[in-house]
């Protein structure tokens, strides 16, 4: 039986090139609708660095590096100002109470001292001089004081003969009277002498006071010129090493400039500078805890600076019970500040993905280990090891912690092995 052969439809054989086309085209659409709103990412595991999430015991600390200070330092300053002349000591060298540390010259001072000397000496001889003179007048009025007492009793006696004869009719009257007003003359000045004498008495006493008064200021002066003399050599006031001395010989030191420090070896602090995230979490009483050469040291918070600079605060803090033997000051010393309690907490490993995401979102792997897609997350707590997760992560999940710069907004990363 013959079988009739069809023939092709020539407008199909014209125009299926065009519908197979359509269709691709078609297919492209669809699966771009179906990937709409979604980026994609494709990674190379071998440079990816993923951590699994865990459950456990989060320790709320911080790592910091302190740095050992003293917990007394003596400031040197000069008392006078000078050029140096002579170094005794070198920076570290341990100093006692009266130790010379500077010696410095000052030929200003040296004349001011001459000066003084000499005004005292001036001063000196005066006060001798007035004390002569009116040791000399003093004797004068006390002669003078003697000789009008002989006079009067001559004058008192001739009186009384007078008077004597007068009432015997064997003088006039003129003479008689001449006697009366001789001895009356004769009380007269002894009084006069003798209130004298006694005015210039207390005269005396006031001027050579007053006189003997400046002479002290003189002297006071002086010593205190001397004084400044011995000001010259800058000494230790405390017992402790020297450190941070910034003299040299022939430098110029003005007065009151500082030219270095005593540290009170009994007693140290450790200074760190922590970020200011943490500023409203740090304050005295803190605990936190170090180790040095195998040594266990037990810190303590002892003082927050108010000040931020460089986004950075200060703090200090002290070693609680016995002080090391093998400190040093400048030393650096690792520590592990708590913040809180340990308490069980889902935790994640920390990685540099929380440079770009501020662990706001994280990239998790699929249970298939081929795609790992972002999702948002709540960090709370961080130490140096960990953050504590809040929030969007589950114990066992799988995640990319490190860098995220590559990935730009992309929502999916797949990943390839290579």
């Amino acid at each position: 039986m013959d079988i009739e052969i069809k023939k092709r439809n020539p407008r199909l054989k014209k125009y299926g090139w065009w519908i197979a086309a359509g269709l691709f085209t078609t297919g492209a659409v669809a699966w771009s609708i179906l990937q709409s709103g979604h980026t994609t990412y494709r990674a190379d595991s071998t440079g990816l660095i993923t951590a699994e999430v865990t459950e456990g015991t989060f320790n709320d600390f911080i790592r910091l590096n302190g740095k050992v200070e003293t917990g007394v330092i003596v400031q040197i300053s000069a008392l006078e100002t000078g050029i140096v002349e002579k170094k005794w000591v070198e920076e570290g060298a341990m100093l006692q109470p009266g130790d010379i540390i500077l010696t410095l010259r000052n030929p200003n001072l040296q004349q001011q001292i001459l000066d003084s000397e000499s005004q005292l000496a001036e001063k000196q001889n005066m006060l001798r001089d007035t004390e002569l003179a009116m040791e000399k007048d003093r004797l004068q009025v006390r002669q003078d004081l003697i000789s009008s007492r002989i006079q009067l009793n001559q004058k008192k006696r001739y009186c009384e003969q007078q008077t004597a004869l007068y009432n015997e009719d064997l003088i006039s009257k003129e003479e008689y009277l001449k006697s009366c007003e001789d001895y009356q003359l004769a009380c007269e000045s002894l009084k006069l002498l003798e209130d004298r004498f006694h005015q210039d008495s207390l005269y005396r006493t006031v001027q050579i006071g007053q006189m003997q008064e400046s002479l002290d200021n003189m002297r006071q002066n002086f010593a205190i010129v001397r004084q400044r003399a011995d000001n010259l050599d800058i000494r230790a006031s405390h017992a402790g090493q020297l450190g941070n001395l910034t003299a040299d010989l022939g430098q110029n030191i003005v007065s009151g400039t500082r030219i270095g420090q005593i540290n009170i070896l009994d007693n140290y602090k450790i200074v760190v500078n922590i970020d200011e995230h943490y500023i409203d979490r740090i304050y005295p009483g803190l605990e936190g805890k170090s180790m040095k050469q195998n040594q266990h040291l037990d810190l303590s918070v002892k003082k927050v600076y108010p000040e931020v600079t460089s986004g950075q605060f200060r703090a200090d803090l002290s070693i609680i019970g016995k002080q090391p033997d093998n400190i040093r000051v400048g030393q650096s010393v690792p520590i592990d500040l708590l913040l809180g309690e340990p308490a069980q907490a889902v935790m994640l490993p920390r990685g540099p993905f929380f440079q770009t995401t501020g662990g706001k979102w994280i990239y998790v792997i699929d249970t298939d280990g081929k795609t790992a897609r972002r999702r948002e997350i709540c960090i709370g707590k961080q130490n140096p090891q960990y953050y504590e997760v809040i929030d969007g992560l589950s114990p066992g999940e799988k995640v990319i912690i490190s860098s995220y710069s590559d990935y730009g907004d992309a929502d999916i990363i797949k990943i390839s092995n290579k």
